[in-house]
């Protein structure tokens, strides 16, 4: 997905194995499947399974085990398992349906790459956000109860230890660094769910730069804050270049009337270019900016929240970045623009003394669109992060981890892209 130094693909020779590649098309050209199959839950509850097994994205994650063996390789066979059960209890409905039999077959190879015997444990269900007052140890009595509108409280209380957190950030051209630490530049021309869970909706609708270009920028971002229980009443926030109000569109700031009202609220730093949201009954905190022309999303979640959502909630650039057709080099030596790469180097260097991910995002933001002040979005991304990442060591990212690792839980990605494009033909 356009990684700075150019990461294999999984479309190439070094990627994917190429009979995943081949059914992935085949899928792509599929024009129908029966719509009582439940394959794409089963999908989903694969990918949830394996989110921990990454190590937040770490290119080596998964493949410390090797082959047949050590903790990743253990875990993901309990994942394979669980997925080949789902297939089973699904295989009745799911006669003459390319999409599930592709699925099978590709468990079944991963099962034998890494030497998974077929009776064994299975993956635990994936979690389905955050746990609520009453799901946890019993209190002693006369303690007071946790408040239910304060997400950090209530689980530190319930759990004894602080909860994690990811973080998920869209910028410039855009770039996408999702929740694993993947950093993608992504051409996504039009409106595209960034996150899709049962707490949170964001939608970030992007246009080109210009006309016949292929990139493009984000000029609207629409928020919806999903009713929930005595804290909030649904609220949607949207925002547009050159109209970045500091309110939701009812007008209001914070949660409505209820109770927990307060644990949602919207403040602005900079007025017209910087807005930030915090929701503190689902652990979430939100910066929207503008700068040259363009709008820019950082979010810090809590884990729980961010994987809340079923299967058909997959497409979240968050959560699994662009898909294979979006993707964008982010190569600037064969481009020509009113700014030279050398120039653009050296006016990000400025800000960006680090040659990482956001340092090659910005050169090719300046490049592209000739403008500058692009240096400014790429330069607040990577502040965002640094307050917003709960380990500062996965601050920088460069060629070698910025792009999506090539382990045993990813091979299947171009299958469930596939998948996923089968599924939008039979709505």
């Amino acid at each position: 997905m356009g990684d700075p130094g150019e990461s294999p693909s999984p479309w190439s020779p070094h990627g994917s194995p190429p009979t995943l590649s081949i059914l992935t098309l085949l899928l792509l050209l599929c024009g129908h499947a029966y719509s009582q199959c439940k394959i794409l839950r089963c999908n989903a509850e694969y990918v949830s399974s394996t989110l921990s097994l990454r190590g937040g994205g770490s290119p080596g994650a998964l493949r410390g085990g090797g082959r047949g063996g050590g903790v990743g390789s253990s875990g993901l066979c309990r994942a394979l398992r669980s997925y080949a059960l789902c297939t089973r209890r699904t295989a009745r409905t799911c006669r003459g349906d390319l999409a599930f039999h592709s699925a099978v077959h590709g468990i079944e190879d991963l099962m034998i790459q890494h030497n998974c015997s077929r009776q064994g444990p299975t993956a635990p269900p994936p979690p389905r956000g955050p746990v609520f007052p009453g799901a946890g140890p019993i209190r002693a009595s006369g303690s007071p109860a946790p408040d239910p509108c304060d997400y950090e409280g209530r689980f530190s209380r319930l759990h004894r230890q602080p909860p994690g957190f990811l973080h998920c950030a869209s910028f410039g051209d855009p770039h996408v660094r999702t929740f694993h630490h993947h950093f993608h530049t992504c051409r996504v021309q039009g409106a595209w769910p960034l996150l899709d869970n049962d707490f949170l909706f964001v939608q970030a609708t992007s246009s080109p730069v210009a006309s016949g270009a292929n990139a493009t920028t984000t000029r609207k971002l629409t928020i919806i804050f999903k009713n929930m229980q005595e804290c909030i009443d649904q609220k949607v926030y949207q925002a547009e270049v050159d109209n970045l109000p500091a309110a939701f569109e009812d007008g209001s700031i914070n949660g409505g009337d209820r109770p927990g009202g307060s644990s949602l609220s919207i403040r602005t730093a900079n007025p017209g270019s910087h807005v930030e949201i915090r929701a503190a009954y689902i652990g979430t905190t939100i910066i929207i900016r503008q700068t040259a022309g363009q709008l820019s999303f950082s979010i810090r979640v809590a884990e729980d929240v961010a994987r809340a959502f079923s299967a058909d909630q997959d497409l979240q650039l968050c959560v699994g970045g662009c898909p294979p057709s979006q993707r964008l080099s982010r190569s600037v030596r064969s481009r020509r623009g009113t700014i030279t790469m050398d120039a653009a180097r050296q006016l990000c260097k400025e800000g960006l003394p680090v040659e990482d991910a956001y340092f090659h995002s910005c050169v090719f933001d300046v490049v592209i669109s000739g403008d500058p002040n692009f240096t400014v979005a790429a330069q607040a991304a990577l502040e965002d992060a640094r307050a917003f990442l709960p380990d500062l060591e996965k601050l920088h990212l460069f060629p070698s981890d910025a792009g999506v690792p090539l382990s045993s839980a990813t091979l299947l990605a171009p299958l469930l892209s596939g998948l996923f494009v089968l599924w939008l033909c039979i709505q």
